[in-house]
Formats: C-alpha cells, sequence, structure tokens
C-alpha cells in the first residue's frame, strides 16, 4: 500500500498476477475496508482467480518480493539454490492449490536418497514451508501442507572442544605466526569465522580492552562482503583478555610492516585479518592453513569452529554462569547454549554439588554449631 505523488491516493492492491485487484481511494482507512471487502469476496467464491500459479511461479514471485527485501543476502542465496537446485525441478509445474502432502514427502524422501544430507532436507523442507506460509497468508492456498509432513532428524554433530592443556598447546604452537591473532581471538572470545574474519580495527579498543562484533565476513554471489550479523543477539561487545590484547598489538605490528611492504598494491579496508594486501581472507584457505598449523602443534584434528566451542566449554567447566556465556557466543536463547554444550552438564553438577558441600559445611562450620 502507497501513496500516490501525482494524485494523492492511496493505493493498495490484493490478489495474483492479472487478476490482481487494485483500488484507490482518498484516505489509507478506505483502501483497507475496499481490501477487506475484496478478500471477503473471494472467500465467498463471489471473486474467483482465473488460473493459480504453479509453485515454481509463486516462489520465483516469492523470493523476489517477500525474501529479498527482508533478509540477509546469505540468507536469500541459501533459499535460491533450495528452490532452484531442489523443489522446481521437482514440484515446480505443481498447481499451488494441487500441492499435496504427499508431494511433500516424495521431495523430501528423493533429496536424501540422493545423497543431501538430513541437515540439507530439513533446509529444504524449510525453505518451502515458508513460501507457503506466505502463500497461505495471500490467500492463495487454504493450508500449508508442509507443516504436515516431518522432516528427517537432523544428526547433532559431535563437538570436540579442546581441553584445558590442548587449548595451551593450540597458543603455543601458533606464536609467531602470521594468524596467531586470529586464532587466539576466535578461542578466547568464541567468535565464528565469519564474525572473526569481519573485525575491522575500528571494531576494538585495545586501551578499554573491548571488541565490538558488529558484521561477518561473507561470500554473496561469488564475492566476500561484510554483511550485518543475523540477529540482534550476535551484535555485543566482549571484553578481551589481556595477553589477546598483546597478541593484537602484535599483529597490528605485523600489518603495519606488511603494509609499508606492499605500497600501492595495499587495498585499505580497515581489516584486522588481512591477506598480505589488506584484502578479505577467504575462509577455505584460512581452514587448510588452520589444519595445517594443528598438524605441526602435534594436535588433534579439530574444525576451526570447534574454537567457538572450546571457548564456551572452557568458561562453563570454569563455572561461568551459562547466561554470561550466551552473552559471549551471541546466542539468541539460553536454551541452544545449554542443548549445544549439554556434554559440559554433568561436569556443571559435580561442580554445583562441591560448591553446595562448601557452602553448607566448608570449614566445619555447621559442625562446630551442631556441637554447642
Amino acid at each position: 500500500m502507497y501513496r500516490r505523488k501525482s494524485d494523492g491516493l492511496w493505493c493498495g492492491s490484493f490478489g495474483w498476477g492479472k487478476d490482481r485487484q487494485v483500488v484507490y481511494a482518498k484516505t489509507r482507512r478506505e483502501v483497507v475496508e475496499r481490501l477487506l471487502n475484496l478478500q471477503s469476496e473471494m472467500r465467498q467464491k463471489r471473486l474467483r482467480v482465473e488460473r493459480v500459479p504453479t509453485l515454481a511461479e509463486f516462489l520465483d514471485y516469492w523470493l523476489a518480493q517477500h525474501v529479498k527485501p527482508r533478509l540477509r543476502p546469505l540468507t536469500l542465496a541459501g533459499y535460491q539454490v533450495n528452490v532452484r537446485k531442489h523443489i522446481v525441478p521437482t514440484l515446480g509445474g505443481v498447481a499451488l492449490d494441487r500441492l499435496t502432502p504427499q508431494h511433500i514427502q516424495e521431495l523430501l524422501n528423493g533429496r536424501q536418497a540422493a545423497g543431501l544430507s538430513p541437515k540439507s532436507v530439513r533446509y529444504v523442507h524449510q525453505v518451502l514451508r515458508s513460501a507457503l506460509n506466505v502463500a497461505r497468508r495471500w490467500d492463495l492456498i487454504d493450508r500449508n501442507v508442509a507443516t504436515l509432513v516431518d522432516p528427517p532428524r537432523a544428526q547433532r554433530p559431535e563437538i570436540r572442544p579442546f581441553d584445558p592443556n590442548e587449548a595451551r598447546q593450540f597458543l603455543e604452537g601458533v606464536r609467531g605466526h602470521r594468524l596467531e591473532a586470529l586464532y587466539a581471538v576466535a578461542l578466547a572470545l568464541g567468535l565464528r569465522q565469519g564474525e572473526a574474519l569481519g573485525l575491522r580495527w575500528r571494531d576494538v579498543d585495545l586501551n578499554e580492552r573491548t571488541l565490538r562484533v558488529s558484521n561477518q565476513l561473507q561470500r554473496v554471489e561469488g564475492r566476500l562482503v561484510l554483511v550485518e550479523p543475523k540477529t540482534e543477539r550476535s551484535r555485543r561487545v566482549l571484553v578481551i583478555p589481556p595477553t589477546i590484547v598483546e597478541r593484537l598489538r602484535e599483529h597490528q605490528i605485523r600489518q603495519l610492516a606488511e603494509k609499508l611492504w606492499a605500497g600501492s598494491k595495499w587495498t585499505e579496508h580497515d581489516l584486522i585479518f588481512a591477506n598480505r594486501f589488506g584484502d578479505p581472507l577467504q575462509a577455505r584457505k584460512v581452514i587448510h592453513e588452520f589444519h595445517r598449523t594443528l598438524r605441526k602443534a602435534k594436535l588433534r584434528p579439530v574444525r576451526f569452529h570447534d574454537l567457538r566451542h572450546s571457548c564456551a566449554t572452557l568458561l562453563l567447566v570454569q563455572g561461568v554462569s551459562p547466561r554470561v556465556v550466551m552473552d559471549i557466543l551471541g546466542h539468541s536463547e539460553i536454551g541452544i547454549t545449554m542443548n549445544t554444550y549439554s556434554h559440559v552438564v554433568p561436569e556443571l553438577r559435580t561442580e554445583a554439588a562441591a560448591r553446595m558441600e562448601s557452602v553448607l559445611y566448608g570449614n566445619g562450620s555447621l559442625d562446630r554449631e551442631r556441637g554447642r
């Protein structure tokens, strides 16, 4: 709904494609009333849509008009891939109101049989369910058949964080490495890889020991770009441990030397972690170098993301409140934190029991009271 500049009239529309009904009125309220009447008439079948769009037609419109203006570029790209590669080839020609739960079930089963992981199949289901929810709100269908089908169970990947000794061995093993500060920040602050690679010098205050997470480096349509975090919780300000501050100061000096060496070939992006010419680091190259560093330090293989898991686990076993850990990691809910690190819960329970013992019977105070 919008107001035309030419004559000041309010304009609103309802329906699909050639069957779309457009109304004009002097006030926004009048337009809303007319649109509500049109919807009522359509439900009572006094107005009939001549042709319901196919799923492919609707998904194309949904991506362009609903998803693109609202969601991040990386999320849009993920939706587009799922629509183009997995949904449209199988169900694209089916009329929107002819979709059945059996169609959806066969799609999911077929994708899994083709070798797609349960997690990826769940994503296909999520995209289709989201699109059909919009179609239902727009009165193009009476029900969302995707909600009637259960996606395959997602297999939670095993978390294999560093224990304290391994964490210290890792930091010692990367001493002097060009990416030492990157590894240290990821481990000590629990940053996601994209968050760490998207850090700019303007985001840190080394004197105040604070770091602000405000961007992520992601590949969108073949280009590395800085994008906003997925949720508001992901935007956060963290306190940097003193040793990590020193690593960052050393890294800053190293980068200044590289900038002088590169001369006119240096491209200034203000990135803390950049290549030797100032451009963003590619995630795959960082991961390759990370695994090479692990082998050199004679440590077991772990994923780069396990540095984030190591941070959380080490904090929890040291008695840091799960709520604080949630804020450090940027989780949207504390349930995510506790479910992700449920392997730490038994150890936390043991620690809680020991602390209760100390409170109730520490130094024999209660025993002395009983003896009086």
